[in-house]
């Protein structure tokens, strides 16, 4: 059996396509089942936590924002390991960890343990910090041209898990009755080990050793710079206003009679909607450039918000989900295409981890606060919050377009 290695070679442009298209497919499906952990906590967590928690339910959603927080606390870890060992060992590190995780996590529900629940949550979401670095690592061996269509790709793989995440829900939620969503999380362990099976198969090339004196720019100087700024406000909208409302929703389909089957649904629409256009969305940034991608996005997600203020129904809930996942898809993957514009690849690893870093600093404040919101002053605020983020967004996208063509003219 031959064994597959990651080997010391000069730079992934000396690869063609046919090397970055195998990895971008084994990532693909690595991503379905990352993202159906990210999901099976998003549409159980809290509903686990109002389960286990006496009185006031304002803590429910502090699972989701575990997971949140581990993903942020992983990334720049998740950098710096790949950079180190290599983006295979670390992926298949955070696949044993995700085993754990899961693992962890239907032991608390047995247990009745609400912080040990929260802990393994934190775990998972660790782990899915480098499940985030998928979309990098598709780029890695690729050609420039066919750089955006492989970071589409792989988030397309999340299309797969918007089906395979609720329906393991739906599914396994029953398995250990009465300990409801205990076997969920057996189940969650499972995946993982599929995707350690799958990331052991990927072939990514080591950077080259860098020069003395070509170790890249400082992050403050490559921060200072105005697509970078911008883009990371925009993805940090994109992804903090999404994880806001889809964090509340689950509660909010309860309190409003909806059952636990029509919350995993609408989350299995709302994940299909944030990875289903991923199909195409590189090719929607070849033709129509990044920043109409990413204001398409921001403009989708306050059209979520005004259908949700606009009724509390089951069509309301789903098709809000589905706004808001469609809002995501072209917003994210829009802002990280523009991303990749202000490094060179000597920095690729560290400006990827720092806007991952701060990406999910802000989506786990914003996940923490859902719950507080929802409990305080209930689902129309939670939804109001959105409109004045995005319109700062969109001025922003709006000064660095003008700003850059002014200095193409002098």
């Amino acid at each position: 059996m031959t064994q597959v290695s990651e080997t010391n070679t000069s730079s992934p442009s000396d690869y063609d396509d046919s090397l970055a298209k195998r990895n971008a497919l084994l990532l693909a499906f690595a991503q379905s089942l990352g993202g159906a952990t990210a999901s099976i906590v998003i549409a159980t967590g809290p509903l686990v936590g109002t389960m286990m928690l006496a009185g006031s339910k304002s803590l429910a959603t502090l699972p989701v924002s575990a997971m949140v927080l581990g993903t942020a606390i992983g990334t720049l870890p998740a950098g710096m390991i790949s950079r180190r060992f290599g983006r295979r060992l670390g992926f298949m590190g955070a696949a044993l960890l995700s085993i754990f995780g899961g693992l962890l996590a239907a032991a608390a529900i047995f247990q009745g343990s609400f912080w040990l629940f929260t802990l393994a949550c934190c775990f998972s979401g660790f782990s899915a910090a480098f499940v985030q670095q998928y979309r990098f690592a598709a780029a890695d061996t690729a050609s420039e041209g066919f750089r955006p269509k492989a970071i589409s790709w792989v988030m397309a793989g999340g299309v797969l898990a918007g089906v395979v995440g609720p329906q393991t829900v739906i599914a396994t939620k029953d398995i250990f009755s009465p300990m409801l969503f205990a076997g969920t999380y057996v189940a969650q362990a499972g995946l993982g080990m599929i995707a350690l099976g799958l990331v052991a198969f990927l072939r990514i090339p080591r950077p080259a050793a860098v020069k003395a004196g070509a170790s890249g720019r400082p992050m403050r100087q490559i921060m200072a710079q105005p697509r970078f700024i911008v883009s990371v406000a925009c993805g940090v909208t994109s992804y903090a206003l999404m994880s806001l409302v889809m964090t509340a929703t689950p509660l909010a389909m309860i309190g409003c009679g909806l059952t636990e089957t029509d919350a995993a649904l609408g989350i299995q629409w709302h994940v299909l909607a944030m990875f289903g256009p991923s199909f195409f969305t590189g090719s929607l940034i070849a033709r129509f450039g990044k920043e109409r991608i990413v204001a398409t996005g921001l403009a989708l997600l306050a059209a979520c918000s005004t259908v949700a203020l606009s009724g509390i129904d089951l069509a309301h809930f789903w098709g809000a989900l589905v706004l808001l996942g469609l809002g995501w898809n072209f917003g994210f993957i829009g802002a990280t295409a523009m991303l990749a514009d202000t490094c060179r690849p000597e920095e690729r690893n560290m400006v990827q981890a720092t806007n991952d870093f701060l990406v999910f600093g802000f989506v786990a404040s914003a996940s923490f606060a859902s719950g507080q919101l929802l409990e305080t002053f209930g689902w129309a605020t939670v939804n109001w919050i959105v409109f004045p983020f995005v319109l700062t967004s969109l001025a922003l996208l709006a000064w660095l377009l003008r700003n850059e063509k002014i200095g193409k003219q002098c």
